[in-house]
């Protein structure tokens, strides 16, 4: 393809979006040593308004080499429907009735296992909550996991290298563990309608494959920081959320199911979830801070991605195109790490005549990639948005979450190529 002026501008903006990523520790640096415009740097160095702050660059460029007829017809083109939904269900998966209610049941599977009570909640919280993800879509469960993980481990000091450890296999292990069904992973609810896989499908080819990877990555790093997590106080705030009433869990449950089985259409879900704000408003006792900054943070990060990302495709496609069954795999699990997962099989989605092994490569590589760094993923800005505050300078580096990421990847790649 011959990339337009407008698509040149987009794919350079992409990339300085995603060097900015590396390098938001650096503006945190100036809001600290340029006081005069402070808010600015702490602007940029959130990580979630990057991309969001890019796509506004991209639109303000298109209004004057295009005009503002041609800017507009390309935001109405483009789906916002994915960060829409990761809002609703960050806010209602972050509610003390549901989070309650996950962190009891984690917290009865952990006591049957054969494991010190420290090992077996973090064993659990990594190995059952993202597999949960095939259920109540990867969005929630990783913002379930990551609240659990923060109020169990990281408010209780957690070392510099278990708290990269356990982010990289968050980030890997929902990736992964929402491939059970076809409709929770973002990448393979791009292709499953169009490539016919049902849900025996994806259980046969995906689902074994990806509890196998969960459970030992899961069980990889319990094992590995057993020391650190055995020595981490065990005064843990197990009913700081107070009791919910029966009937306030259950009433909350159905506003997550609801906003799950409306997940496509946008009208009905944020229908549900104003109404579940009127609820929260009205039972205010029942409720801890709704986690609204952050799953607005989260959705403009996304929204930003999905701007950027339209401008992207005079590039991917080729290059995907020009692989075969084996070397698509790798190929989407590294590309995977620059874009985000869905994007690619998207793309892949688009052309006909592709051979079962290269739609299983494809749909394998970027779910493989989906922890390697924070827009390889649509779940992973609202894991970071919730724990970023407990890393040093609220920061989370790049390449520490790259290398953190790196082991438990490789553990995807092997299981999905050799199983």
């Amino acid at each position: 393809m011959t990339p337009t002026t407008i698509e040149l501008i987009g794919t350079v903006l992409f990339a300085v979006a995603i060097l900015h990523t590396f390098s938001t520790a650096f503006f945190e640096h100036l809001a600290h040593t340029r006081p005069a415009h402070a808010g600015l740097w702490h602007l940029l160095g959130e990580v979630e308004v990057v991309f969001g702050f890019w796509a506004f660059v991209l639109v303000t460029t298109m209004f004057f080499t295009d005009g503002a007829a041609a800017a507009t017809h390309y935001l109405d083109s483009r789906n916002f429907t994915e960060p829409m939904f990761v809002f609703a269900i960050m806010v209602i998966a972050g509610t003390r009735p549901i989070l309650h209610t996950a962190t009891t049941g984690v917290r009865l599977l952990s006591k049957a296992l054969p494991l010190p009570h420290n090992l077996s909640a973090y064993f659990t919280v990594l190995a059952l909550v993202p597999v949960l993800g095939s259920f109540i879509t990867e969005p929630a469960a990783m913002t379930l996991a990551a609240l659990m993980l923060r109020d169990r481990f990281f408010r209780n000091g957690l070392s510099r290298r278990l708290q990269y450890a356990t982010l990289g296999v968050l980030f890997v292990n929902v990736s992964i563990g929402g491939t059970l069904t076809p409709f929770a992973a973002p990448p393979v609810l791009m292709v499953a309608g169009t490539w016919n896989w049902d849900f025996p499908f994806m259980m046969e080819t995906f689902g074994w494959k990806a509890a196998v990877v969960v459970v030992s990555n899961a069980l990889i790093a319990t094992l590995l920081f057993r020391k650190e997590l055995c020595r981490i106080s065990t005064t843990v705030r197990e009913n700081a959320h107070g009791k919910v009433p029966l009937t306030m869990v259950i009433l909350h449950l159905v506003f997550l199911g609801l906003v799950v089985l409306f997940a496509h259409h946008p009208v009905m879900f944020m229908g549900v979830f104003l109404f579940f704000l009127g609820i929260a408003q009205a039972y205010e006792r029942h409720h801890d801070r709704l986690i609204l900054r952050e799953g607005l943070l989260v959705g403009f990060f996304l929204a930003g991605l999905v701007v950027l990302g339209g401008q992207q495709q005079w590039w991917l496609q080729p290059v995907l195109l020009s692989m075969n069954s084996d070397a698509v795999f790798f190929g989407a699990t590294i590309l995977t790490a620059f874009t985000d997962n869905a994007a690619l099989t998207y793309l892949g989605s688009l052309v006909e005549g592709l051979s079962d092994g290269f739609k299983y490569a494809l749909v394998a590589g970027a779910v493989t990639g989906g922890g390697l760094t924070i827009i390889a993923n649509a779940p992973n800005p609202a894991g970071l948005a919730i724990l970023r505050s407990h890393f040093e300078d609220e920061t989370v580096n790049p390449l520490g979450l790259f290398l953190a990421a790196l082991p438990p990847t490789v553990v995807a790649a092997l299981a999905f190529r050799l199983l």
